[in-house]
């Protein structure tokens, strides 16, 4: 009887944490980090000076939500101006992420030029959650 009730027990444990992290997934999170400064390299050269917010996207080589978010935030970016997307795999540069406190892949950070930090998500983004988030950061309409 002891048995039934651990296997309950984890079933139940497992059921919650599924819930939770089904529930993160994709949140837009205020910012982590404020000082530009430091910027790992490979970072701070992806960030586009022209345009208002840069959307880096930490990917890693065998990561299927990975290509979702590629999907999802490529052509947001093409038809938004002032809005770049860089998908920056960092399977090779692990410290990369962990400058970043990047612990899941795919993390999106959004970077103003100068290269503050406004937002991240962790996940696959929810369009019109990160359309909304996003919409403070750009004088131009956003994904439309």
């Amino acid at each position: 009887m002891t048995g039934v009730w651990v296997v309950l027990g984890t079933l139940v444990v497992a059921g919650i944490a599924g819930a939770v992290l089904r529930a993160r997934n994709g949140r837009v999170r205020a910012a982590r980090r404020s000082p530009a400064s430091d910027l790992p390299e490979p970072v701070a050269t992806a960030l586009d000076t022209g345009a208002q917010v840069t959307l880096v996207q930490i990917s890693t080589t065998f990561c299927t939500p990975c290509r979702h978010t590629r999907a999802l935030l490529g052509p947001l970016a093409e038809r938004t101006d002032g809005l770049n997307h860089v998908d920056l795999d960092v399977t090779n540069q692990p410290e990369v992420a962990q400058a970043l406190g990047v612990l899941r892949t795919p993390t999106t950070i959004a970077f103003r030029a100068d290269g503050t930090e406004l937002l991240r998500v962790g996940g696959v983004p929810k369009r019109e959650t990160l359309i909304e988030a996003l919409r403070p950061h750009l004088t131009a309409r956003v994904g439309d």
